[in-house]
């Protein structure tokens, strides 16, 4: 891969760590070296580098992911970290403080330089002052809500970076969406962009479908697939709802991240993969990690850059204006001059709750189409889903809903959540906003006794 010829490295190695051999990589860069975490800082400053590369002892090591998250406040240069101290722990410490790849001592030379000329690309570089450009496509995020403003500002920061980005948001919210965007404004735009549906594919296919496999390594292999990961050589791939994905593949995802080899099914050639990895989920991966349904590392791995999108009831300021984008857009393939709505359905809409977020809300509006009573619509017009919520007498707060579901429910979360409309993450999420715990002890011992007394 082509570098630039004045780029430099500036490789700190404080003195329990083991010295860097960096002339064995074969970087054509401009290597500065010292041997203590103030002067790198300085030197950091002087000389802007274009990579950092830093060898720890077992002493150094903590200082040295404090380096790096000092670095991080200043800089998203890539940080390479060199350690002869390997734990899963430590791995997931120094990953999450921004560390852009984490190599063991004795670095070997054939399986670093690759991963080390990914992070010292030309595009990367040139195209991190295009951030402040707007968002290509920027448009198709309908509203000019602060939330939203600020989702779009970000995905601009984002995007010429080969960062990997997890994407979280309850259904329907546009993950799919964001995920484009940020892969039209990246330097990979003219590159292959794989949308993978981890839920759309049984579990026994999904690693065939990601890896591909070769003729004859199982039944009905007639001949060779590529798979999808290889389909997306040298651009992006999209994972959508990545929380679904087995152990089994997840392990093996690890590895095509970590940039080591990765086989097809009944192969023995490597598969070359330079992919950047965007994924998203409306499940809450903490949780699901306490419960060992989803690797810690690989999620580390995955959360470099977090984007969460605000559902369409925090800004319920954008809803007027998608409406009209809508109208328009219904108008177009229905042959219709709707001209809007009421001052009163309006307001309905407005305060309607979406749960189903911006995809409920086209629905929403391609129904009343379909069966359309007029030019300007009424609240007669709307779906009963929003008319029976807006005319339910006394209709609880949100804390006393969510209490009352779950009461229902005996504490059932999935089905609470069912019942509430909500995807689990936001009934989590809403759990510790209004600090309802677990079902309470009281109320089992209370209804023991009730039975014993009768």
């Amino acid at each position: 891969m082509q570098l630039l010829r004045q780029d430099k490295i500036l490789a700190v190695a404080p003195a329990d760590s083991l010295p860097l051999d960096v002339a064995s990589l074969g970087l054509p860069a401009k290597i500065v070296s010292c041997a203590d975490f103030a002067r790198a800082l300085e030197l950091f400053v002087d000389l802007d580098p274009d990579a950092m590369l830093i060898s720890a002892g077992e002493i150094s090591i903590q200082p040295a992911i404090r380096f790096v998250q000092r670095i991080r406040c200043e800089s998203q240069v890539p940080c390479v970290l060199v350690t002869s101290k390997s734990s899963e722990d430590l791995a997931i410490d120094a990953l999450n403080s921004g560390v852009s790849l984490y190599l063991r001592h004795p670095i070997d030379a054939a399986t670093a330089a690759g991963p080390l000329f990914r992070l010292l690309r030309r595009d990367v570089r040139e195209s991190a002052g295009s951030a402040a450009l707007p968002l290509s496509g920027g448009e198709r995020l309908v509203g000019q809500s602060k939330p939203l403003c600020a989702l779009r500002e970000y995905i601009c920061k984002v995007a010429p970076y080969h960062s990997n980005v997890l994407i979280t948001g309850e259904t329907g919210t546009g993950k799919e969406l964001v995920a484009e965007l940020i892969h039209t404004n990246s330097p990979r735009r003219a590159r292959p962009f794989v949308c993978l549906n981890s839920t759309a594919i049984p579990d026994s296919l999904l690693e065939s479908e990601l890896f591909g496999y070769e003729r004859g390594a199982f039944t009905g292999a007639i001949g060779m697939h590529r798979g999808k990961l290889a389909l997306a050589h040298t651009g992006t791939v999209f994972f959508d709802e990545i929380g679904d994905i087995s152990s089994a593949v997840q392990a093996k995802l690890l590895r095509a991240i970590d940039g080591k080899p990765v086989y097809r099914l009944g192969g023995e050639r490597e598969i070359p993969l330079d992919i950047r990895i965007l994924a998203a989920t409306n499940q809450d991966l903490d949780i699901a990690m306490e419960q060992n349904r989803f690797r810690r590392d690989l999620y580390y791995r995955l959360n470099v850059v977090r984007i969460k999108i605000p559902p369409l009831r925090d800004r319920p300021d954008d809803i007027p204006t998608m409406i009209n984008h809508y109208i328009a857009r219904f108008n177009a393939s229905f042959g219709r001059r709707v001209e809007g709505f009421t001052s009163e359905a309006l307001s309905q809409l407005v305060s309607y709750h979406w749960p189903g977020n911006v995809r409920e809300l086209k629905n929403v509006l391609e129904a009343i189409f379909v069966n359309l009573p007029g030019r300007r619509v009424d609240s007669t017009g709307l779906p009963p889903c929003v008319t029976q919520y807006m005319a339910t007498p006394g209709r609880p707060s949100e804390r006393d809903a969510l209490f009352n579901a779950l009461v229902a429910t005996d504490w059932n979360k999935t089905e609470a959540a069912r019942q509430l409309r909500w995807s689990r993450m936001t009934l989590y999420r809403k759990m510790a906003t209004y600090s309802i715990g677990r079902k309470p002890v009281a109320s089992r011992t209370s209804a023991a006794s009730s039975q014993a007394a009768s």
